[in-house]
């Protein structure tokens, strides 16, 4: 029988791309995108793409060049997750709260081919090309930029000789998409950290996206037509592969520029939202929405959230307004989600309280993870399913990232003994769903957003005054965890206060880095060896209360995210 043969009929690379495809031909006439006032079938849908990737061959891009938009929830975005790997190219979007130092740098190590930017965050994009420019190696490479103006209300803003929608009119209609030669081949990049000088670019694989999307729309039993409100950005995991598991499904997409309480409750009343994703962030501002922002959910709204754990008491209040919560846990190093909390019917009969507790675990792995384990990583043996002994959450599948792109040395530290480390420190319950217990980097996560305590400490020590700094998470009761400083100054630190180190912070690194509270230590707590001694600053650190000084130095707490702010969704690594 290992004889058979391989042919082009039993044997088609597994590709996301394909769900466009599909739905033009079986949904055609079904609305696939819905943004203010323009709407677009799945017929149109995949015109535009299949237009846009002629375009982009035009323009010289090639199999596996890179082509990155920095851009919000808009059509765009999404047509681009289907047109860029259907010109043979890799997708790379890009936060869009990085300044334009992480842009730059990103843009420089991605060695983007083109590079689209939505009108509104063209300042960001100019002030990250005129760094690029400064430096003479890429004065030959640098990018194609192409802006995106808003469909409903073109701007003419210029910041390149060519338009979005200038591409899609003289596209070819008839353009036959490139099909991945290799399922293995790449598809998306996607850094897990902007904030650094070396930032880590994962490389996704056409099978990897194929399969992740699957076991997603399977276990949050996504049926037909789902009507998907886009309040997750669709930078993080390319929307936890959302944005081709909408097509998969023939469902219509709901694009929101802007995450705010009134545009989410309208948009459910509107258009009879079913599902959505987001952080436990979203819950607060649907919690916080004015009585004039709300709006009454008929039918419950299916809500998918990763990040930190939400708490047992926000689990409750949110579901109070109509939705229905499911946990999940992912890194951007497996594609999005990699285990969820998939419930058992049994946990209806327990109190709510308790029901709530077992949502905010992880859960058990997605359909097409071959397999996820705790384990101790001396000896590569699982630990005991007691709920209490720790270990590192440990992972093997397809839908695994290839690599890091250009970092082979960090390529082979994630990988040991045929697992994936996750740099995660959980727990295995007796019915075998795990649960994270810390975060072995030190990983801040704020509103769904990733901090790195080290990164931030790094900044802190450039201060002239400073002796010692070290950064933990501190309780923070609408974002989750927010950045705590503990510092030791030089000679005593005389005259320097919390709101000059705050200062210096925001001048220094993205905003939403920046800690809220900076504590002043005679020196930090160190081992023998003179480690920093973090679980004791951590326990410290819950004592405190959050002051919000300044509303531009922190996530906005009023029912809404702005323009200039976009919330960052995110999984517990992303």
């Amino acid at each position: 029988m290992d004889k058979l043969p391989k042919c082009e009929a039993n044997y088609v690379p597994l590709s996301p791309t394909n769900f466009l495809k599909r739905a033009a031909a079986s949904y055609a006439d079904r609305t696939s995108i819905i943004y203010e006032g323009t709407r677009f079938t799945w017929r149109q849908t995949y015109d535009r793409c299949r237009r846009l990737a002629s375009s982009l061959r035009s323009l010289n891009v090639v199999k596996n060049n890179v082509v990155s938009v920095l851009a919000p929830n808009v059509p765009a975005m999404y047509e681009m997750h289907f047109a860029v790997p259907m010109a043979g190219a890799v997708l790379n979007t890009i936060n869009t709260r990085l300044d334009a130092k992480n842009i730059a740098t990103i843009l420089r190590h991605s060695e983007a081919k083109i590079f689209f930017v939505d009108y509104q965050l063209v300042p960001q994009a100019r002030d990250a090309l005129r760094l690029l420019t400064s430096s003479t190696s890429m004065i030959n490479n640098m990018p194609l930029v192409i802006v995106i103006d808003d469909i409903d209300t073109p701007t003419g803003t210029r910041l390149g000789e060519l338009e979005y929608e200038d591409l899609i009119r003289k596209g070819n209609p008839t353009f036959v998409p490139i099909e991945a030669g290799d399922e293995w081949d790449p598809i998306a990049l996607n850094y897990t950290s902007g904030t650094t000088s070396s930032p880590k670019g994962v490389v996704y694989s056409h099978r990897g996206a194929y399969l992740s999307t699957l076991s997603l729309i399977l276990g949050w039993e996504m049926g037909s037509h789902p009507v998907y409100l886009w309040t997750l950005p669709m930078f993080h995991c390319n929307g936890w592969t959302f944005t081709w598991g909408v097509a998969a499904r023939g469902g219509t997409n709901v694009c929101l520029r802007n995450t705010t309480a009134y545009d989410i409750n309208r948009s459910i009343a509107l258009h009879g939202v079913t599902h959505m994703c987001c952080a436990p962030i979203v819950f607060n501002i649907l919690l916080d929405a004015k009585p004039t922002e709300r709006r009454h959910i008929l039918s419950p709204v299916e809500i998918l959230t990763g990040g930190a754990p939400p708490p047992a008491p926000l689990l409750e209040k949110i579901e109070s307004l109509g939705f229905h919560v499911t946990h999940a846990y992912g890194l951007t190093e497996a594609t999005g989600p990699a285990l969820v909390c998939e419930w058992q019917a049994q946990w209806n009969d327990l109190p709510k309280e308790d029901q709530a507790r077992i949502k905010a675990r992880q859960g058990i792995s997605i359909l097409t993870l071959a397999e996820v384990d705790v384990k101790d990583l001396k000896t590569m043996k699982s630990v005991p399913k007691d709920g209490k002994t720790m270990g590192e959450i440990v992972l093997r599948g397809s839908s695994i990232m290839k690599g890091y792109l250009k970092d082979t040395e960090a390529t082979a530290k994630a990988f040991k003994n045929g697992w994936f480390l996750t740099g995660d420190v959980g727990v295995v319950h007796p019915d075998g769903y795990l649960e994270i217990k810390d975060r072995s980097k030190d990983v801040i996560i704020s509103g769904g957003e990733n901090i790195s305590s080290v990164e931030v400490e790094s900044v802190l020590y450039r201060h002239p005054k400073v002796l010692e700094a070290a950064v933990v998470a501190m309780p923070h009761l609408r974002w989750g965890e927010s950045p705590c400083a503990f510092v030791a100054l030089k000679n005593g630190g005389g005259g320097i206060s919390e709101t000059d180190i705050i200062s210096y912070c925001r001048k220094n690194m993205p905003h939403f880095m920046v800690p809220k509270k900076v504590e002043f230590l005679k020196e930090l707590p160190k081992t023998s060896t003179g480690k920093v001694q973090k679980f004791e600053l951590r326990a410290l650190a819950k004592t405190f209360t959050v002051v919000e000084r300044d509303q531009s130095s922190s996530p906005p707490n009023s029912s809404q995210l702005g323009d200039g702010d976009q919330q960052i969704m995110a999984l517990s690594r992303l």
